[in-house]
């Protein structure tokens, strides 16, 4: 095999297949790039049984074939190699050599016949705008958990409902939630389509395809091996799903109710970080919100104590004090993507549970926000 190719187009083609996979893996085959040169281009594929990532890009073969190169190592190279075009060609011996200007390099090549095949998806697909759907990625997969103990809150599911796709993720102390539109085709009136996807596998195709105009999202496969798929332009990443079943949390969002504060997002953002660094880890940051103002109080070790008042708008109810921890607050602050934020305190029927907030966007003091965000957080029991 023997084949020429742009260095900047093929060291990011590179670069894109092998972020998915992880650092290490229990089976060195797995750490490899397939690399297929045809009359029709060049061909490059991860895969680790979980998530696979492949790219098509253009270049001159000179002698069509298939390799599998140790992907890590082949990206750092050809992220260093000259500002020239690249020369790739595999001997009989096994070697691979990698030349361009004066710069040559020479790798083992991976035994190709023991690599999996790539999956191929050929189920329903629909169209999401990719700016749209990787903000909502970024607002809804930092909720999911991070601890494998439970898998099935590790992902993010996705569901198709009409025209609209919601994403919602938990890790039990909150929920996030976002949805978008959704472009089924002839298929667009149809329900029950879900996926519950890994987090990181679907943070990494919103950083991905951020810019890609659109995205196609494919489901696939049946069993033990339902897979779905995203493409956009040249790229396509698939994903094994989770499996399990999600749970309802999508009933535990009420009615927007009357009893609300608006406060400046970055206001309030700037003063939780400043307040809670007195804080003892995982600890809850005290919460008054009265008619005019919020006031945030900590207590920490070695006598450490720090407040601070911001200027908020309580509308609807009386004064409200209450503990929420104070990273998943600025997580919700940072999704939110509007000037204030809206906290509404939802009812309970029990007096002695804790009634979760409600996060929303916000235009301005007045008006609501306009996008589909929604972000639920169970407050801390506070000690007297």
């Amino acid at each position: 095999m023997k084949f020429h190719v742009n260095r900047d187009v093929f060291s990011e083609a590179v670069s894109f297949v092998v972020k998915l996979l992880p650092q290490r893996n229990p089976q060195p085959i797995l750490a490899g790039v397939l690399i297929e040169a045809t009359d029709e281009g060049l061909s490059l594929a991860a895969f680790d049984y979980e998530a696979s990532a492949r790219t098509v890009i253009e270049a001159t073969v000179d002698e069509p074939g298939t390799i599998l190169v140790h992907g890590r190592l082949l990206s750092e190279i050809a992220s260093r190699m000259p500002n020239v075009p690249i020369e790739v060609t595999a001997g009989d011996d096994g070697a691979i050599a990698l030349s361009g200007g004066s710069a040559r390099f020479t790798l083992a090549s991976m035994p190709v016949q023991e690599y999996p095949a790539i999956p191929e998806v050929t189920g329903e697909s629909g169209l999401v705008p990719a700016e749209e759907f990787a903000t909502a990625i970024a607002q809804v997969a930092f909720a999911a958990s991070r601890d494998d103990v439970t898998p099935v809150l590790t992902g993010v599911q996705l569901e198709v409902s009409g025209t609209q796709l919601n994403l919602v993720a938990t890790d039990r102390y909150r929920v996030a939630l976002r949805d978008i539109p959704w472009d089924g085709g002839s298929a667009a009136g149809d329900e029950g389509t879900s996926a519950l996807v890994p987090a990181r596998t679907l943070q990494e195709v919103g950083k991905t395809f951020a810019h890609g105009g659109d995205i196609s999202i494919s489901f696939s496969g049946a069993g033990d091996r339902e897979i779905i798929a995203f493409t956009a332009g040249n790229k396509t990443v698939t994903s094994l799903l989770i499996k399990g079943n999600f749970p309802p949390v999508r009933r535990l969002f009420p009615e927007q109710t009357e009893h609300h504060a608006v406060v400046n997002t970055a206001d309030l953002q700037e003063a939780v970080r400043r307040v809670s660094l007195v804080l003892d880890r995982s600890a809850p940051l005290r919460f008054t919100f009265a008619e005019d103002a919020v006031t945030m109080d900590a207590s920490g070790s070695e006598q450490a104590r720090a407040s601070e008042s911001v200027e908020a708008h309580l509308l609807g109810g009386d004064e409200v004090t209450l503990g929420l921890n104070p990273q998943y607050l600025l997580e919700a602050l940072g999704a939110v993507r509007s000037e204030f934020a809206r906290i509404t305190f939802t009812p309970t029927d029990n007096a002695n549970k804790l009634s979760p907030v409600l996060i929303t966007s916000q235009t301005s003091v007045d008006q609501a926000g306009t996008d589909t965000f929604k972000y639920l957080l169970q407050p801390n029991l506070l000690l007297r």
